[in-house]
């Protein structure tokens, strides 16, 4: 996933006029809301009309909600400039002093620097215990999907009511808005281009649909919360600060308007307000919280690179600094090559006394960061990681079952969480589906056989689509339905897409609850399998 810099927030106070624009800023003199900006070359040509679109009044008709005040978060100190030319080095060494990516800048190339390690506490009987200083917020265990109010009985609020009408208006001119959305964001506030990548053919719709699926939920809180928070403490590895936000929530209803049609209103208008601003709040606070315990990025030097085969690599990085995760999470990383394209990518280990990590690349056709990880990187290239994220982790709480299926490069968080249930000492069955197209794309199955051969309640069976092969010959899905039962497991999916929501599907089918079903989002652009 890319989270796209959702950019937000401001004082909160109405404008000059007395209008109720609350957090957004006033437009510019001599600008129309619905005006026809020059086009950005990422963003692609905004939609021109024959014709000026008519003078909307100002808004009146809602009342302002008070935002609570929050200190802009500081830009890190340490972040160097962006380069004013995007530049492609020949070699680590030829990057200037001071550019984030130079390995002779980095901690471990000082002579005389040790790079701190993760610090661990001994339990029970040697127990593996988290990292002591994990941020409190990451979940221990994983949560059940929210329930929305709507479903629990509760009718939708007014306000959701007419954002989504407003969605629903919109729709069939999704791509449209979404070109005139990033114009007319670059146009105005230009200095926000740097915060994206200089093509914008993948971020392009990553912004403006964070926006639209919060909206989408403004009546479910802890739904709404949780994705928020995350994006929140997420975007300041962008450089995402709190003045940046007005600049979004104004160009989001000048799209809004000039695309909605009927659904469009005063009352539309003041809801969207209300929500941008509930939105907008939410994700600064969430990183001002961050920000007090954690840095915005990680500098990590690659130490290791092991091709498995021609087109998938293992790369093992040492971060500058503590890196407290838990197995089963991923994070966003960085190249030196393509600056400001971010990917994810699982941890393909428990956290380890060392505090090395490691990931499990496939370099796909036209995969930028993918391609640069398998064919390029090299031992002593450094790299920039996001924060830890994502929920799918064990739960140490009880003695289910895990059922586990991973796809490709998906076994990598897999192997993860193998490795901290053995960890954990705690006996319980592990039943692993490895699954690939040809039996050649099992590049890690000696690992998992190993892996099999030390912990007797580990069971992994290989899986491939097309035959010969030394395993099982099928779709995974539909092998796994072959064993079982499965009702008193938790399950935990990685992969391509489709084999995730096939697999969920398949798990439904054969009794598996929906709350003991695990797996990460499946429309966001990883690097795990693909890129």
């Amino acid at each position: 996933m890319r989270d796209a810099p959702t950019t937000t927030a401001g004082d909160g106070g109405g404008d000059a006029n007395g209008g109720d624009r609350g957090w957004f800023t006033r437009p510019v003199p001599g600008r129309r809301a619905g005006g026809s900006p020059p086009g950005d070359r990422g963003a692609g040509p905004p939609e021109r009309p024959d014709g000026p679109p008519p003078e909307r009044p100002a808004v009146r008709a809602a009342k302002w909600v008070p935002v609570r005040a929050v200190a802009p978060a500081r830009a890190p100190a340490d972040r160097p400039p962006a380069d004013p030319v995007r530049r492609h080095y020949a070699s680590p060494e030829e990057r200037p002093a001071g550019h984030p990516h130079r390995p002779d800048d980095h901690p471990s190339r000082q002579v005389g620097t040790e790079l701190p390690r993760l610090p661990y506490r001994a339990g029970p009987q040697g127990e593996h215990q988290r990292p002591a200083e994990l941020p409190p917020d990451r979940p221990t265990r994983p949560a059940p999907p929210a329930e929305p109010a709507a479903a629990a009985g509760q009718p939708p609020s007014a306000d959701a009511l007419l954002i989504r009408r407003t969605l629903t208006g919109i729709e069939p001119v999704a791509d449209k808005v979404t070109s005139y959305f990033y114009a007319l964001l670059f146009v105005r506030h230009p200095d926000l281009r740097a915060l994206f990548p200089a093509a914008m053919d993948l971020q392009r719709d990553r912004l403006f649909k964070a926006l639209l699926t919060a909206a989408r939920h403004a009546d479910d809180a802890p739904t709404l919360t949780a994705y928020l928070s995350r994006l929140g403490r997420g975007h300041r590895k962008y450089g995402t600060l709190p003045t940046h936000y007005p600049a979004v929530g104004e160009c989001l209803i000048a799209s809004l308007t000039r695309f909605a049609g009927d659904s469009w209103s005063e009352a539309a208008e003041a809801a969207w307000v209300r929500v941008y601003t509930a939105i907008s709040q939410i994700m600064i606070d969430a990183a001002a919280e961050d920000e007090a315990r954690s840095p915005a990025w990680w500098q990590a030097e690659i130490i290791g690179h092991e091709l498995r085969t021609p087109d998938v690599a293992v790369v093992t990085v040492r971060p500058d600094q503590p890196y407290p995760f838990l197995a089963g999470q991923y994070t966003s990383l960085e190249t030196p090559w393509w600056p400001r394209i971010w990917r994810h990518y699982s941890f393909s280990a428990a956290p380890r006394q060392d505090g090395l990590l490691s990931f499990h690349v496939k370099a796909v056709p036209a995969g930028w960061v993918s391609g640069a990880l398998v064919h390029r990187a090299r031992p002593g290239d450094v790299l920039r990681l996001g924060p830890p994220t994502g929920s799918m982790i064990v739960d140490h709480t009880t003695d289910n079952g895990l059922l586990c299926l991973g796809g490709g490069t998906g076994i990598a968080p897999i192997k993860a969480l193998v490795e901290d249930v053995a960890e954990h000492g705690r006996r319980r069955p592990v039943e692993v589906f490895y699954g690939a197209r040809h039996d050649d794309g099992l590049y890690d199955i000696d690992t998992m056989l190993r892996l099999q051969r030390s912990h007797p309640w580990l069971s992994v069976r290989p899986v491939v689509a097309e035959g010969p092969t030394r395993g099982l010959v099928g779709q995974l899905p539909h092998i796994v339905r072959q064993y079982g039962p499965w009702n008193a497991y938790d399950a935990y999916l990685s992969g391509p897409p489709g084999m995730i929501r096939s697999g969920v599907d398949t798990l439904k089918r054969i009794g598996v609850p929906l709350d003991r079903i695990r797996h990460d989002a499946i429309d966001e652009p990883r690097g795990t399998p693909t890129d």
